[in-house]
């Protein structure tokens, strides 16, 4: 039951990122072609742009991280012994909680403090811009979290295929 509900919740982001990219695309498309072919434009649409590629950049953070894609450094992993490698991953997850950590806090506040200021453009609470840190940063600690239990879950009901996560279920 838990496993499906992952899967839910994971491809329902992956289709918000999917929709949030088609509509900067389609926005941004338009917006040139009415500035370049009718010297006018859509206001709107350079907020909307930002804030789509705000709210693309934190829920794509979060979805890397699940999918363990990150930028890492496995030829030196592969030359350590799998419980050095165990314990360095476990401590790599613990210092991305707590930065994680910091930028809940930080998106908290903001978000919090720029609610009530309305864009004169979209009409839109300015707090929208630091909202996706704190949706992001939610799913990321979450995820933070169980790989310190677990350095090999990817949370999906799976887990990486390497030799470390093997041998942990072995």
């Amino acid at each position: 039951m838990l496993n499906r509900t992952l899967n839910i919740l994971w491809r329902c982001i992956d289709g918000i990122m999917a929709l949030i990219l088609v509509g900067m695309i389609a926005m941004v498309f338009a917006n040139v072609v009415l500035r370049y072919g009718f010297s006018s434009g859509i206001r709107e649409a350079i907020e909307l742009s930002r804030l789509s590629l705000v709210w693309l950049v934190m829920l794509g953070a979060a979805v890397v991280l699940r999918r363990n894609e990150h930028l890492a450094v496995h030829d030196v992993l592969n030359l350590l012994p799998a419980p050095l490698v165990l314990f360095l991953r476990r401590l790599a997850y613990a210092i991305v909680v707590a930065a994680v950590l910091m930028l809940f806090v930080g998106a908290w506040r903001q978000t919090l403090a720029n609610w009530n200021n309305i864009s004169p453009l979209t009409g839109l609470p300015s707090g929208l811009f630091y909202l996706s840190g704190v949706v992001s940063s939610v799913l990321m600690i979450a995820i933070g979290a169980v790989r310190i239990v677990n350095p090999g879950a990817r949370l999906d009901g799976g887990h990486d295929d390497d030799r470390y996560a093997a041998e942990m279920h072995q």
